[in-house]
């Protein structure tokens, strides 16, 4: 009787062990719902992504760099429009070279820092404790906040969302509340490095880094960089007086509604609208000596100007001097200098749609205490450049316009169709 209730199976035991059993294979079965749920989303953004892949593929190659200027089409209005194509060109036009993104005087002393952004890269650069020229992501190891604002001077970086600090070489000093936190090592957690250098009055950063590069040795030779990014430009500029010293006077930014890239073309036309957009900056300057010289990344327009004749004023007034040389370092960079000017035009795209322009005005030394002059000369920059956002914005929309796709070149764009053959080498799959 004993034996025969020992082998009798209890109802509620019964029940629990089927429930067991069921609860674990509806576990796994859920399991295996959510796995192939998550892998097809993952084939979906894949999928995707090749889409986008292959449409940005096609609107590159409606452009052919091989056709001259005598016989070329510009490229489409969708270069201009598209947001994959945009997407496209951060990874591939911003963030793979060497980018202009500040000037020396802005880190002068030790501990001097400034910020910005390229396209989505935050990033500030400053120089250490010691001296040395630094450049590190933006970005908190912790929570992604951004550390730091504006320019100044700092001794550490000290984020504003969890109080994690770092030091200006972009080590992790401090972590808060991370006791007992296992697997944390803080000489793992520091600033992520970007590559920097310093070339004339410029600050120069790269993205991407380069493999062969040492994390400890992200600071690059001047020299060498400006090979790289001028090519063989470089004795050009240095003989036009770009890397001279100058005093820097102010910044002005323009945030304005096109594309990044009208507002290049529009300075690339060799001169082509300064008659008819510009009347006043078209009185200081000789447009039948207008000359263009294309290099690897750099074409250099250059003009003279009125000098005594033309371009000075009854009362003396001449900002423009006997010889404008207009710089564009591709892909977004320009540096003019004229008479005892330099000023420099960095174009940041916020969207397909959108760009911001960083004007910076320096000035021969010898003329930085002379206001009027100074005051004077910025509101003749200033009416120039209203007049150029109105010539953008009034192109952008008619590239959004269906009545448009796509244009010819003049003879005297040649520093355009350089600049978008330019593009399409780095836009090509």
């Amino acid at each position: 009787m004993m034996t025969m209730l020992a082998t009798i199976t209890s109802p509620s035991s019964t029940l629990k062990s089927t429930t067991t059993g069921y609860l674990k294979l509806h576990h796994k079965f859920s399991v295996s719902v959510s796995q192939f749920r998550h892998r097809r989303r993952r084939i979906h953004q894949t999928l995707r992504v090749f889409a986008a892949a292959s449409n940005t593929s096609n609107l590159v190659e409606e452009f052919d760099p091989e056709i001259p200027v005598e016989r070329a089409l510009t490229p489409p209005s969708s270069w201009y429009t598209d947001y994959q194509f945009h997407r496209c060109e951060l990874d591939r036009v911003f963030y793979g070279g060497w980018q202009v993104v500040g000037y020396s005087d802005q880190i002068k002393a030790n501990r001097d820092f400034f910020t910005g952004r390229l396209g989505e890269v935050e990033f500030v650069v400053c120089r250490d404790d010691e001296g040395k020229i630094r450049a590190f992501h933006n970005v908190c190891s912790h929570h992604a906040s951004i550390l730091a604002s504006g320019s100044g001077r700092k001794s550490c970086f000290f984020c504003p969302y969890h109080g994690w600090t770092y030091s200006l070489n972009g080590s992790l000093v401090k972590a808060t509340r991370m006791t007992g936190i296992e697997n944390f090592a803080l000489n793992e957690m520091g600033l992520k490095p970007l590559r920097v250098a310093v070339w004339g009055p410029f600050v120069l950063l790269k993205v991407t880094q380069d493999k062969s590069k040492k994390e400890e040795d992200i600071e690059s030779d001047g020299s060498v960089v400006a090979s790289e990014w001028l090519g063989s430009s470089v004795g050009r500029l240095s003989e036009g007086g770009v890397d001279s010293t100058f005093s820097f006077i102010c910044r002005r930014e323009y945030t304005i509604d096109c594309n990044w890239k009208v507002f290049c073309d529009n300075y690339l036309d060799g001169g082509y609208h300064v008659p008819y957009a510009h009347k006043g900056l078209m009185s200081g300057l000789d447009l039948e000596t207008y000359s263009t010289t294309l290099f690897e990344r750099v074409s250099i327009q250059e003009c003279g100007g009125g000098g005594s004749k033309a371009g000075e004023e009854e009362d003396g007034f001449d900002r423009l001097g006997s010889q404008a040389l207009y710089a564009f370092v591709y892909p977004n960079f320009m540096i003019n200098r004229y008479g005892p000017w330099m000023d420099t035009n960095l174009v940041i795209p916020l969207g397909p749609r959108k760009c911001k322009v960083v004007f910076d005005y320096f000035l021969d030394p010898s003329l930085k205490d002379d206001e009027a002059f100074i005051r004077r000369s910025l509101e003749e920059s200033k009416r120039v450049q209203m007049e150029d956002v109105v010539l953008c914005e009034n192109v952008q929309r008619g590239l959004e316009s269906p009545a448009y796709d796509k244009g010819r070149y003049a003879l005297v764009e040649k520093p355009m169709h350089h600049f978008h053959c330019l593009l399409h080498q780095n836009l090509k799959i």
